[in-house]
């Protein structure tokens, strides 16, 4: 399953880093791509993962979901 989202407030690697981390620790993701110049993230995943799994682990990472 892919799910794609867009996070505010990444600015540079470090960021991209941070999100990737938080979400590549979720059960069920087996890889993270980050697009900094968009703000898009896509997660794959052997599963359906509920969004809030998503949004969670993208908010411990200090960031936020764009609604």
């Amino acid at each position: 399953m892919t799910t794609t989202v867009r996070v505010a407030g990444m600015s540079c690697g470090h960021c991209v880093r941070f999100v990737a981390d938080e979400l590549e620790a979720v059960p069920g993701v087996e890889s993270v791509a980050v697009d900094l110049a968009t703000s898009m993230v896509t997660v794959v995943s052997d599963r359906e993962l509920e969004p809030a799994a998503i949004r969670t682990a993208i908010e411990a990472a200090g960031y936020e979901v764009a609604d």
